[in-house]
């Protein structure tokens, strides 16, 4: 199992409500944040909802 280095980029302000809790229950808590999450089919789904918000790319273990 890999990881995924997150980082939030684009504002939730106008967005649904799920979608500003997935950001949250990503662990991200300010904008331009970055964090490191170990690689997951739940946490691929969590990714998918907020795509158009963050930048995602692979992490070295």
């Amino acid at each position: 199992m890999g990881k995924v280095r997150i980082t939030w980029r684009r504002s939730a302000i106008r967005r649904r409500q799920d979608q500003k809790d997935t950001i949250r229950a990503l662990g991200l808590r300010k904008l331009g944040q970055t964090v490191e999450r170990d690689d997951s089919a739940s946490l691929r789904g969590m990714l998918f909802k907020v795509e158009h918000l963050i930048d995602v790319e692979e992490a070295g273990e």
